[in-house]
């Protein structure tokens, strides 16, 4: 027999989020984070400098891993949903540090990823106002490559959106679903419009792995790729919030295909309309540049219109998963009370939300070492793509360690749950160690530059070590429970103690 304790003995209950979305708006919230306009934008142009006219093909190569990695979340949500995720489903079946480690990259990641998109954000503003005939605010030029004023740009629209993703989560998908309408109408439109009349002629070449110049291209145009899929897994860091987990799987899944086909459409579109030079060299400019190429103004500014609201819902669901990856943290006390603050008006992190918000736009301001915008754009995404690639692989492998059994009971699924995500991981995890390699021995010396392998190499390093600084915090300062079991806080968990007679 069991009895309720006295008031005094019930412990405070753990702060919960409120349940209010569906399967579309976790795709809306994963679409935004995924942001394939930006992608197309601006990563087809830093891939083709890397892997030439074969785009169609490393996309297609890099889905085949981020399928088995998508497997493996969707395994471990229909087990465990936690908002924490990865962070909370590695430290369970692996290790906490590795836990901790796939938590942290992911946020230090995230917030990198949100500064690069703040300037891009700004550039594609800066350059909408180029079009609309406005070059100067009194004696300065406005200049969309430049990461000093793109960055201040885009600081203002960072902190509309953050502000907005505050208010809940349910309006913010909403204003994401009507951006990705748009947007991918005009994709739709202009891509299929590229395809049919581009001047350059349809090549099978361009689906060709072999054909790859190089195999350190291969392996750095497999993580650029990698990253432009980067998002999915939004659907799933808001599995708290949705009214049946399963729905958070399903969205995830939707998302990637969806995401598969935009990429395949928007490559083969813009090496149909674009030469290899135009490709590599138009950077942050490369959407305005293949609209000017299709169209003539004001048709022509769509697609960089476009690129605005894929930036600005980018910006937003970058801020919405990680505030909810550091609330699950704060609950297990590996990080602040502060970042488990559930605003009783709004039912969101809302403390939290704004300190991420905040963190982007200090990183933001420090990218400003690298004056030009394109050169920032390459070292962040080379960098990201490094510690996403662990993140996945981490995951994966804590997919196929808890789920190893069912190599006993059922083959095909042992296949589906445990081969896969496995050979996933394994993959990635070789691609990184390959790059970080070429990076090391590409040069002898360290420079701020996008084209110094030290100073690539080392960015994705740093992001590694913070994190186990604050997980020695956490551990040995904090006492998190947490390194003790590697299991997060489930908030579905009863809060009621039972008491022995």
């Amino acid at each position: 027999m069991t009895h309720t304790p006295p008031p005094s003995l019930i412990p405070p209950a753990q702060p919960a989020l409120r349940r209010s979305l569906g399967v579309l708006d976790g795709v809306a919230i994963a679409a935004s984070s995924t942001a394939a306009t930006t992608s197309i934008g601006i990563g087809l142009g830093v891939t083709a400098g890397v892997v030439g006219l074969h785009l169609p093909a490393i996309m297609l190569l890099a889905f085949l891993p981020i399928l088995g990695i998508a497997g493996a979340y969707s395994r471990l949500n229909k087990v465990e949903p936690n908002a924490g995720n990865g962070y909370v489903w590695v430290g369970r079946s692996l290790n906490p540090w590795l836990g901790f480690m796939v938590g942290w990259v992911n946020i230090v990641a995230v917030v990198a990823f949100l500064a690069y998109t703040t300037a891009v954000t700004g550039s594609a503003l800066l350059q909408l106002a180029g079009e609309a005939g406005w070059h100067r605010v009194g004696p300065l030029a406005l200049d969309p490559g430049s990461t000093a004023q793109t960055t201040a740009v885009g600081l203002v629209v960072l902190a509309a959106v953050t502000l907005t993703a505050v208010t809940g989560i349910r309006t913010a998908a909403r204003l994401q679903t009507g951006l990705l309408v748009f947007e991918y109408l005009v994709l739709l439109g202009f891509c299929g419009y590229g395809i049919v009349t581009g001047p350059h002629s349809f090549s099978l070449s361009w689906f060709d792995p072999f054909a790859i110049p190089s195999a350190s291209a291969l392996a750095q145009g497999m993580l650029l790729s990698v990253f432009c899929y980067w998002g999915f897994e939004a659907a799933f860091s808001v599995n708290e919030e949705v009214r049946d987990p399963r729905d958070a799987s399903r969205a995830g899944f939707i998302t990637l295909v969806t995401m598969l086909g935009l990429f395949l459409l928007g490559s083969i579109a813009f090496q149909r309309v674009l030469s290899e030079p135009e490709l590599a060299g138009h950077g942050a400019q490369g959407l305005a540049y293949f609209g000017d190429r299709l169209a003539s103004q004001p048709l022509a500014a769509l697609p960089l219109v476009a690129l605005m609201f894929s930036a600005v819902a980018s910006l937003q669901a970058g801020v919405i998963p990680t505030a909810r990856a550091m609330f699950a943290m704060s609950r297990d006390r590996t990080l602040g009370p502060v970042w488990s603050r559930v605003s009783d008006r709004y039912g969101t992190p809302a403390a939290g939300t704004l300190l991420v918000g905040a963190l982007a736009g200090a990183v933001a301001a420090l990218s400003l070492v690298i004056p030009r915008l394109s050169d920032m754009i390459m070292a962040t995404v080379s960098a990201v793509g490094i510690v996403v690639a662990l993140s996945y692989a981490l995951t994966a492998l804590a997919a196929a360690v808890r789920f190893r059994g069912l190599l006993r009971e059922d083959w095909r699924q042992g296949v589906r749950a445990v081969v896969l995500p496995a050979l996933s991981a394994a993959a990635l995890l070789g691609l990184g160690g390959y790059l970080g390699w070429s990076f090391y021995t590409s040069t002898d010396h360290l420079e701020l530059r996008a084209d110094n392998g030290w100073f690539l190499l080392l960015t994705p390093l740093a992001m590694i070590a913070s994190g186990f600084v604050a997980a020695t915090w956490a551990r040995w300062v904090r006492r998190s429970p947490y390194f003790r079991t590697g299991a997060g806080t489930d908030a579905d968990a009863p809060q009621l103690l039972t008491v022995a007679p």
